[in-house]
C-alpha cells in the first residue's frame, strides 16, 4: 500500500497545473483519452504508463474488455505506430503479471514532476480513469492506482481530487439514492462540484438545483402526491448540502 501522503500540499506550480488540467479533463466529458488527443504527453513517459494501466487492470484477478478498451484508445490518441503499440502492449502484459511495483518503475516521472509536473500529472489522470472503468472503484482497484500515483512521487490527494471530479460529474445518481449529507464532501457530491471549484461555481450550482425542486415551480406542473413528496426532499437534501458547505466555505 501507498505511502501516508493523501493530505500533503501540492507546490504552487504543480497545483496550478493541476487545476487547468481537470478542468480541461471536464471540457474533454471525463474522457482521458481525449484529454491526450488534446495535451499530448511525452513518449518517455508510454513505458510507465502502459506498465501501471496492465497492472491496475488486473487488480480484481482479471483484465476486463474495457481496461483492453481504454488502453487502445490511448495508443489512437497517442497516434502510436505499430511498432510502438506491440511495445506498449508489451508493457501492459508486464504490468498485468506484476503482484507489485518494481522499485525504480517511472523514476523519470518520479524525477521531472516538480520541475515539470504536466506529465506525471497526465499519467495521473489516465490511471485514475482506468481505475473507474466499472464506475466507483473498489478497494483492490483504487489503492493499486494510488499506488501507481505513489511510485510517480505524486501526493495520494492527486488520486482523490481527480476521482472526486468524476464522482461529481460522472457517476451521477437521483438525490433519492444518496445519504442525506453529512460531510463536505458528499454536499459537493450532491450538488454536482467539488471542493476545488469556485465559491460562485458552487452557489450557481446550488441556486440551479434547488430552482429544479422549488415549490413555485412546481405548482406550475400538474405532479403526483409521490413526485411532489420527492421533489420536497430534493429540495431540503440541496439545503442541507448547502449549509454544510456554507459552513466550510466564507460567501
Amino acid at each position: 500500500m501507498t505511502s501516508d501522503n493523501r493530505g500533503s500540499s501540492l507546490p504552487t506550480r504543480m497545483e496550478s497545473e493541476f487545476s487547468d488540467l481537470l478542468k480541461e479533463l471536464s471540457a474533454c466529458g471525463h474522457q482521458a483519452n481525449e484529454l491526450m488527443v488534446r495535451t499530448r504527453l511525452p513518449g518517455w513517459c508510454r513505458r510507465s504508463l502502459f506498465f501501471f494501466l496492465g497492472y491496475i487492470a488486473k487488480s480484481d484477478g482479471r483484465v476486463t474488455e474495457k481496461d483492453v478498451g481504454f488502453a487502445e484508445a490511448l495508443m489512437k490518441a497517442l497516434k502510436l505506430s505499430s511498432r510502438q503499440r506491440r511495445k506498449a502492449i508489451g508493457y501492459f502484459r508486464k504490468g498485468k503479471s506484476a503482484e507489485h511495483i518494481p522499485g525504480m518503475k517511472a523514476l523519470g516521472l518520479k524525477l521531472t514532476h516538480r520541475l515539470w509536473p504536466s506529465p506525471a500529472l497526465r499519467v495521473a489522470i489516465c490511471l485514475c480513469h482506468a481505475a473507474q472503468l466499472q464506475g466507483r472503484p473498489g478497494k483492490p482497484r483504487r489503492y493499486r492506482c494510488e499506488d501507481a500515483i505513489d511510485q510517480m512521487g505524486l501526493p495520494i490527494r492527486v488520486s482523490d481530487d481527480i476521482l472526486e471530479s468524476y464522482a461529481c460529474k460522472v457517476w451521477i445518481t437521483e438525490p433519492e439514492a444518496q445519504p442525506r449529507p453529512s460531510t463536505f464532501e458528499q454536499a459537493c457530491q450532491l450538488l454536482g462540484v467539488t471542493r476545488r471549484d469556485s465559491r460562485e461555481i458552487i452557489k450557481r450550482a446550488y441556486r440551479k438545483k434547488v430552482s429544479e425542486c422549488h415549490p413555485d415551480k412546481l405548482a406550475q406542473q400538474d405532479l403526483s402526491p409521490a413526485e411532489l413528496a420527492r421533489a420536497k426532499d430534493r429540495l431540503l437534501r440541496y439545503q442541507q448540502a448547502w449549509e454544510l458547505i456554507s459552513q466550510r466555505i466564507s460567501f
